[in-house]
């Protein structure tokens, strides 16, 4: 794990153009819970796919070191219904995705991406960001300035 802040860092908004790059920490992230490769031949032209319909509405950030990608952030971007009186349509994101190779953790680069996309967020004028936290990136957020929400409701899918 890093514990200095690695040199040559590059955190920027990721185009039709990364999208392998995108798909392979996807996959690593995958591989990386399931403890094992997983054999998936279709699945960049899935993910494609998927990005092809999903990129209008979600903003991805790459985190590059010495011009590898190594970490990725996304932000759905949800536009409420106008109302009258109201100029511009209220935002919100669902921040999404989160990951960074292991051998890259524990440097700051999570924090930058993160607070690349809040910084994003309240340029925007974004009424707020949401996330569903795993238990080992709760205190990422919380010191991102995320806290515990309660004005929000889930209903879980079936089993």
């Amino acid at each position: 794990m890093v514990t200095t802040r690695p040199t040559g860092w590059k955190v920027r908004v990721a185009g039709w153009a990364d999208r392998e790059a995108v798909a392979g920490l996807r996959r690593a992230w995958t591989e990386e819970y399931a403890g094992r490769p997983v054999d998936d031949d279709g699945f960049q032209e899935r993910f494609d796919e998927w990005l092809e319909r999903e990129q209008d509405q979600r903003v991805t950030w790459l985190g590059f070191v010495e011009g590898d990608p190594v970490a990725m952030l996304n932000l759905l971007v949800v536009t409420r219904m106008p109302r009258p009186g109201q100029e511009r349509p209220n935002r919100w994101g669902y921040l999404a995705n989160v990951f960074v190779r292991p051998e890259h953790r524990g440097g700051g680069l999570g924090s930058r991406l993160l607070a690349t996309c809040t910084t994003y967020a309240d340029e925007q004028a974004f009424a707020r960001v949401v996330l569903s936290p795993s238990e080992r990136s709760v205190p990422l957020y919380t010191r991102g300035g995320f806290e515990p929400a309660t004005s929000l409701m889930v209903r879980p899918g079936p089993a």
